[in-house]
């Protein structure tokens, strides 16, 4: 059967910004696109050599009603929860916090000095989950399979199968209702790659270091840039004269009203001013 390939639809150019306690970041993906790419509602790469860029961190603050995803390429993160759960996150870790009826939790640089380079994915649950109680997948880097390409680079699978023409590769993180796909790639010059992918699957792909040729059309994406690809089941990837680092993500929308508010995710204005009052008045971990 003849693949379909996708199209790029979209390019966003992230923005520096800064967030927690002045923590410096490129927001890539934010409510300003107005839920564009269900279900995935940010995406922030945070990195830097430079202490003063991340030593604040992210003190205690809320979330409801979505998942968070933290992927480390370098450096140390602590994180803490109301729980009392304490995760360490070290280079090629993920955590995957359903933060869904609510959560308060710290992310604090376990280093004072040198990089600290990851991302943070914010993805949407759907209206009959984001009540339910929260909870945590969490993978060191060793459980995190590696794809060794033919022509060079990996592909590691941290959600999601990846399928070639030998094989077929399953990523840790499961029971997830979007079906995810995250993958990081590395591709050498003059590389190309193609991915099997759901056709009604949201998909994106952000590349942070290189330069990257994507879909049919062979339009590139420079570092810091992310593209929405649509219309079809297969991704393809190439290099052209340098090498690239990319993520590829991919996810179910859920075809639901998204109202946004902070650290809080729902399907409604009331349920927004609902997760609000209960944060007030101390029940929102309850």
């Amino acid at each position: 059967m003849n693949k379909q390939t996708r199209q790029l639809a979209a390019v966003i150019t992230g923005q520096n910004t800064s967030d927690g306690a002045g923590v410096k970041l490129k927001r890539i993906v934010s409510q300003q696109q107005k839920n564009a790419f269900d279900p995935f509602i940010l995406l922030d790469e945070f990195g830097s050599d430079e202490p003063t860029d991340y030593v604040g961190g992210f003190p205690d603050h809320p979330h409801r009603g979505f998942e968070t995803v933290t992927y480390m390429l370098a450096g140390a993160m602590l994180h803490r929860d109301h729980l009392g759960h304490e995760g360490h996150l070290r280079a090629g870790d993920v955590q995957w916090m359903t933060a869904a009826h609510g959560i308060i939790h710290s992310e604090m640089p376990e280093q004072e000095n040198g990089l600290l380079h990851g991302f943070q994915l914010w993805i949407n649950l759907p209206a009959k989950e984001k009540m339910k109680p929260p909870h945590y997948q969490e993978f060191a880097a060793a459980n995190i399979p590696s794809v060794e390409l033919a022509d060079g680079g990996y592909l590691k699978v941290i959600a999601g199968d990846y399928v070639s023409e030998t094989q077929k590769i399953s990523g840790p993180v499961t029971g997830v209702s979007t079906q995810p796909l995250y993958f990081d790639v590395s591709l050498s010059p003059k590389q190309q790659l193609d991915i099997p992918i759901g056709a009604e699957h949201t998909v994106l792909v952000y590349v942070y270091k290189g330069e990257l040729a994507v879909g049919a059309s062979d339009r590139v994406l420079k570092a810091g840039q992310l593209g929405q690809l649509q219309n079809g089941d297969n991704l393809q990837l190439a290099t052209q004269e340098q090498s690239a680092q990319f993520l590829v993500l991919a996810a179910l929308p859920l075809k639901e009203p998204v109202v946004q508010s902070g650290p809080f995710v729902m399907n409604s204005s009331e349920e927004i001013e609902q997760a609000f009052r209960d944060y007030r008045d101390g029940v929102l971990t309850q």
